[in-house]
C-alpha cells in the first residue's frame, strides 16, 4: 500500500518515470540568477529589485508547478513554496 502511494505520488504523468526534480525552466533560471546576485552585498534599489524578482519569481514558479506539475510531489512542492513566500509578505 505504501509502495503504491509512493509510486502514485512521485511518478510523472507525462513520461511514467519517477520525477522528484527537473531541469529548471526559464522562470526558475531567473530566480537562480537573482538569488546569486542577491548574495553579494548591495544596498538601495538594486537590493529591493533583486528581492522582488527573487520572491515574485518563486511565487510564479510555484503557481506554475501547482497548475502544470507532472505529479503530486511537484504540485505539493509548488504549493509549499507559494505558501512560504506569501507568509513572508505578512508582517
Amino acid at each position: 500500500m505504501v509502495r503504491r502511494f509512493l509510486d502514485w505520488f512521485f511518478r510523472s504523468r507525462e513520461t511514467g518515470a519517477i520525477t522528484i526534480a527537473q531541469w529548471p525552466n526559464l522562470i526558475l533560471w531567473i530566480v537562480i540568477v537573482a538569488g546569486l546576485l542577491w548574495i553579494w552585498p548591495s544596498a538601495g534599489r538594486a537590493s529591493v529589485a533583486l528581492t522582488i524578482v527573487f520572491k515574485s519569481g518563486l511565487v510564479i514558479w510555484g503557481a506554475d508547478e501547482i497548475i502544470r506539475g507532472v505529479n503530486p510531489w511537484r504540485r505539493c512542492l509548488g504549493a509549499a513554496v507559494v505558501v512560504y513566500e506569501l507568509s513572508t509578505f505578512v508582517p
